[in-house]
């Protein structure tokens, strides 16, 4: 696969990183691929935002009250039944699947990556 293009630093700029708290695990038994619905709070000022994501390999159990790091600032989708407002980052390992980025240390919901 060839490297993806260059952007500039206004480019990611425009990106909104956040974290947030997922506050609430669902089951998704309508999606394609297995998922989870979450709830993700961004601190007062986004307030919680609802995802589905293709990480059913996270028991319930573990994703509750974990920080996770989000894109914040694209369009909802319709996924099925659900409107996906954020999208909750990881990274591609093909031994674990998807990895979820977060911070190592708690940090208030809603804190901008920077």
């Amino acid at each position: 696969m060839p490297p993806p293009a260059e952007i500039t630093v206004d480019h990611l700029a425009a990106v909104d990183l956040r974290v947030g708290t997922i506050v609430a695990v669902e089951p998704f038994p309508e999606a394609r691929r297995p998922a989870w619905k979450l709830t993700v709070d961004l601190g007062p000022e986004l307030g919680a935002r609802r995802s589905s994501a293709q990480i059913t390999h996270y028991p319930a159990d573990d994703l509750l009250g974990r920080q996770v790091v989000v894109v914040a600032n694209l369009p909802p989708r319709q996924v099925g039944p659900v409107r996906s407002e954020v999208l909750v980052l990881g990274a591609l390992d093909p031994r674990h699947g998807v990895v979820l980025l977060r911070p190592d240390a708690p940090v208030e919901d809603g804190s901008r990556i920077a």
